[in-house]
């Protein structure tokens, strides 16, 4: 691997040096640094930050983006999203993966948690691309049967266990059943996996819990014997105050979706009341089909404004949505990085300062939350390895003239 030194970059409010060897910052400073380095970087004019985390997405729904919008729930997803996907093949899944990791290095992320069908596909592509991911290992149906084999064929492959993780990913409690969610938790347990679900999504999923089950969707999980994993949580818009108090109790992490909750008017996530609660909250897309772009700068914009009109302008500051954003995520995950700090893990975005919508520049981080585009973001690196430089991604126009000519436009 590459060694990189970033030359007069803007960090923490002072102009600095930084070096990173193999795949972590070794170096960082306002003085001269060893100048013998593989690859230089001139950060004049730029800064430095802490890339994105996206800690809840279907990646290969890239495919669905703007097909059937503005449709009740309940038609979008039985009439055409479940229909077309259906339709979907390995290689599908191999394309809309690769164009989905295109679009999130674009816009300044180097990990994502994914659930989706054909998952080898998905790895395959995060792992060629050279980004961080977590691949779920997806189930839906009602029993066990058959999760083994998913697990089969997913350790048969081979991974950089650097980039790439493995979870465990019942769909939600009204596709999963009880079997399957205890199959996915003691599987989750003997390999060391996370487990991955959707919970709490929606008025009609909470209702029907309780009429059948006689409890909430976080109650019914505790029950039987799943908050006992490493559980990331996907949307958990309607928790109880005992919800609330159990999640934290089992140290679950929960991904807030958003743009998600909002186009398909799913709910207003409890920022103020779980972030008071003491659970841990990170930032997720979701997929393109409900979204619908990857773009976690965009999300971490809309997760700050949705919260302040909940809430009231001084809650959830630039700052603390950009933490939300990064490090959470890193952290839900394991991942040694989110910082800028020798020791750390070395991913990276590079701002650039001189972009029409960073100046002027009297705060970074609220420029970059409430002002910025993807545009302004010129460099990614990620474990060390420059995945994008000049807004350039090394074979990006073959991954969109593959599906351009495949799915074409109408």
């Amino acid at each position: 691997m590459n060694s990189i030194l970033i030359k007069n970059v803007l960090l923490n409010g002072q102009i600095s040096n930084i070096k990173i060897e193999e795949n972590l910052f070794t170096a960082i400073g306002n003085h001269a640094l060893d100048t013998h380095s593989d690859i230089i970087i001139d950060g004049t004019d730029k800064a430095i930050l802490p890339p994105f985390y996206n800690t809840h997405t279907h990646s290969p729904m890239t495919l669905l983006r703007g097909y059937a919008d503005d449709l009740p729930l309940d038609v979008w997803l039985n009439e055409y999203i479940w229909p077309f996907e259906a339709k979907l093949k390995e290689d599908d899944i191999y394309l809309g993966s690769r164009l989905a990791i295109v679009e999130m290095i674009k816009s300044g992320t180097v990990f994502f948690n994914d659930m989706y069908w054909h998952q080898g596909q998905t790895l395959r592509a995060a792992q060629e691309m050279g980004i961080r991911a977590a691949i779920g290992i997806t189930t839906i149906q009602k029993d066990a049967e058959g999760i083994s084999n998913q697990v089969e064929e997913i350790e048969k492959m081979e991974w950089d266990n650097n980039l790439i993780q493995i979870t465990m990913a019942p769909h939600a409690i009204y596709t999963a059943g009880e079997m399957n969610y205890r199959c996915c938790c003691e599987i989750a347990k003997e390999k060391g996996w996370m487990l991955h679900t959707h919970i709490a999504e929606t008025k009609k999923e909470f209702d029907e819990c309780i009429k059948e089950h006689g409890c909430t969707p976080v109650e019914w999980l505790e029950r039987i014997g799943v908050l006992d994993c490493r559980v990331i949580a996907a949307h958990a818009i309607y928790l109880t105050d005992n919800d609330m108090r159990i999640l934290k109790t089992h140290n679950v992490t929960i991904s807030h979706n958003p743009t998600s909750n909002m186009k398909l008017a799913s709910g207003s996530f409890l920022t103020k009341e779980v972030m008071e609660s003491g659970c841990t909250i990170t930032l997720g897309t979701d997929g393109c089909s409900s979204n619908n772009n990857l773009d976690m700068r965009e999300e971490m914009k809309l997760a700050a404004m949705k919260a302040k009109a909940q809430y009231g302008t001084e809650f959830l500051p630039a700052s603390k949505i950009f933490e939300i954003a990064t490090i959470n995520g890193a952290k839900a995950f394991n991942i040694n990085a989110g910082e800028i700090k020798e020791g750390k893990l070395a991913d990276a975005i590079l701002i650039d300062m001189n972009n029409e919508r960073m100046v002027p520049c009297y705060d970074l981080l609220s420029n970059f939350v409430y002002a910025a585009d993807s545009e302004c973001i010129d460099t990614v690196i990620c474990n060390g390895r420059i995945l994008m430089q000049n807004r350039h991604i090394d074979g990006e126009e073959e991954i969109i003239a593959a599906v351009k000519n495949r799915y074409g436009s109408k």
